[in-house]
């Protein structure tokens, strides 16, 4: 999966390339990302200033050891790219990055729950609804 091009109903082509910077998969970590049963979805809006055109989005792939054995690492990241080269060219976003990282589940998963975790993902990190702040954040209530 190196290039896929998809004709959009803006008429500029959506073309899907690969992370393989290290720096660009932790600038991913540090943006939104939803959990899901077969996978977590890493997504970060690229800057105007970044060298990557505007009409191409990114998709990198990480499994850990956790997850198991190297044939094993190597099945998920193959299921991942599979959905991601079905799904991505009609509901990724252009200027966007994307990190799908595969759990324990993703192996044994049937394909099309894959898919509907990936759909389901996709829709919450490009909901316009702020994250919501995590516990212990804000302002501390003043002492009595």
């Amino acid at each position: 999966m190196e290039r896929l091009t998809v004709e959009r109903p803006d008429h500029l082509p959506l073309i899907i390339d690969r992370l393989r910077v290290r720096r660009d998969f932790l600038s991913a970590a540090k943006a939104r990302k939803w959990a899901v049963p077969g996978l977590v979805l890493q997504a970060r809006q690229r800057r105007a200033h970044e060298a990557v055109p505007a009409n191409h989005a990114r998709v990198g792939f990480t499994v850990t050891k956790k997850v198991g054995k190297s044939h094993v690492r190597n099945r998920v990241k193959r299921r991942l790219r599979a959905i991601a080269a079905e799904l991505l060219p009609q509901s990724g976003l252009k200027g966007y990055d994307y990190v799908l990282i595969g759990r324990e589940g993703s192996i044994t998963r049937p394909f099309p729950d894959l898919k509907a975790d990936l759909l389901a993902a996709l829709a919450k990190v490009h909901s316009s609804s702020p994250k919501s702040p995590s516990k212990g954040s804000g302002p501390r209530p003043a002492p009595m």
